[in-house]
């Protein structure tokens, strides 16, 4: 019988393939990790557009070949595929407000991050000044998309690790969403601390954000 093939991440340091990373932990199971990013041109990154055409961190080939991108239904297909990881709950209630929660997270805060970073691509002749409403609007937007997360999530949030966990503490690192969150909801701001300095996951963390 063939040794099973290790799942390939492609990824980058600093990037929303922490969370991808962080579940694979949890797994237990064989992966390798392609260092590739579109602000890091070369050949990993032109492998990695072979299998996102948009070149989009990250994206995971799976053993069996098969392509997975967005990270909500990265994290999904691996708590299906590896139920005893505990990235989704077992019941369905509580599953499909997981799956609810993973689902918003990229489709509110994660999409409005890529327009902070990148306003020219959703504007056209877009000069600087036009660019910095842009990302004004887009941050206090995102932040309060924060906050309606933060006071719509169940309590058991951060219990335990699971998908949603993950990707909400990764996500929330950007453009300035938890010094926002700190502030706004001190106490949703401590779970996700939590969350990343958890043992089973602190290393992935702090590999990404290394601490000051």
């Amino acid at each position: 019988m063939p040794a099973r093939k290790p799942y390939t991440l492609y990824g980058s340091r600093g990037s929303g393939s922490a969370a991808v990373e962080a579940a694979l932990g949890l797994c237990e199971v064989e992966w390798k990790l392609v260092d590739a990013a579109s602000w890091a041109p070369g050949k990993s990154f032109e492998a990695l557009k072979k299998h996102n055409a948009l070149g989009l961190i990250p994206t995971l080939v799976l053993p069996d070949g098969s392509v997975l991108t967005e990270s909500a239904a990265i994290l999904i297909h691996l708590g299906d595929a590896h139920p005893a990881s505990g990235l989704l709950p077992t019941t369905l209630p509580a599953r499909a407000q997981a799956i609810r929660g993973l689902v918003y997270v990229v489709a509110q805060c994660y999409a409005a991050i890529g327009v902070i970073d990148y306003p020219e691509r959703w504007c056209a002749e877009c000069d600087e000044a036009t660019a910095e409403r842009i990302r004004a609007g887009t941050r206090a937007r995102l932040h309060r998309c924060w906050e309606i997360f933060a006071d719509q999530v169940p309590a058991t949030f951060g219990a335990k690790l699971g998908a949603l966990e993950l990707l909400a503490a990764t996500v929330s690192k950007w453009s300035g969403a938890r010094a926002h969150l700190a502030r706004a909801r001190p106490k949703f701001h401590a779970r996700l601390a939590r969350i990343e300095a958890n043992p089973r996951v602190a290393d992935v963390f702090a590999r990404h954000w290394p601490p000051a």
